[in-house]
């Protein structure tokens, strides 16, 4: 997928990507699942960017299209066969599995998205924007409010039962593993210590290398069968 221009003040081109993609997977089909959760985040943000709920308009599109680029770029590769990032293969390889429940694959590609993606998605907007991840703080933490809210929504929607999950079921013990919060706090953290090795690329792709391939155990891990097949 062509990246759709250095910045914008949109993000409706991403948007008729997600909706484009959804018509060809089954809605159990675990991408699907969080093909249409983070869809709806995307609409969110971009009906929050039009009505001008953000003092940069353009530094909002500009993150928030560049971070969904680089979800798309996997599904692209994935369908043309070739490799995905560590981080985003467990969803992919279990994508189909009887024994994950919804709840599971939007949370793993919920995990990929934001422990690696958004990191990479920050420095990518601030090449674009030229300017220093300090500058876009403030669209981060934006942004990042709405993935919170995101989180909670799919939590009630997906959760199994019409009542909170029994404490002895293995769900229970799986959802409390795993924060967005702390994912979000540690992709700033990270997108400003990748910003600080520009000017070291082996060094920075080492680092990224090895993001990678954490994010992808954590998602591994969110992906555990939880019922038999």
């Amino acid at each position: 997928m062509a990246w759709i221009g250095q910045c914008t003040t949109s993000v409706d081109p991403v948007v008729d990507r997600m909706r484009g993609v959804r018509s060809g997977w089954h809605p159990a089909d675990g991408v699907a699942v969080f093909n249409r959760v983070y869809l709806t985040v995307t609409e969110e943000i971009g009906r929050a960017v039009a009505q001008g709920a953000f003092a940069d308009r353009r530094a909002a599109a500009t993150l928030d299209v560049r971070f969904a680029e680089r979800y798309l770029t996997v599904v692209d590769a994935y369908a043309a066969g070739r490799p995905v990032p560590a981080c985003w293969r467990p969803l992919f390889h279990y994508r189909r599995h009887p024994g994950v429940r919804p709840l599971q694959f939007a949370l793993a590609g919920i995990n990929a998205h934001i422990g690696h993606d958004l990191a990479l998605a920050v420095v990518d907007a601030c090449r674009a924007l030229d300017c220093a991840p300090r500058e876009l703080e403030d669209e981060f933490d934006q942004v990042g409010d709405v993935l919170v809210l995101l989180e909670e929504r799919i939590r009630e929607e997906l959760m199994p039962g019409p009542d909170l999950l029994e404490i002895a079921d293995p769900l229970t013990h799986l959802l409390g593993c795993w924060s967005l919060e702390r994912a979000r706090d540690g992709a700033w953290l990270t997108a400003r210590s990748l910003w600080q090795l520009r000017g070291l690329p082996d060094l920075a792709e080492e680092f990224t290398e090895r993001l990678d391939r954490s994010v992808g155990l954590v998602g591994r891990m969110l992906l555990t069968p939880l019922s038999r097949p």
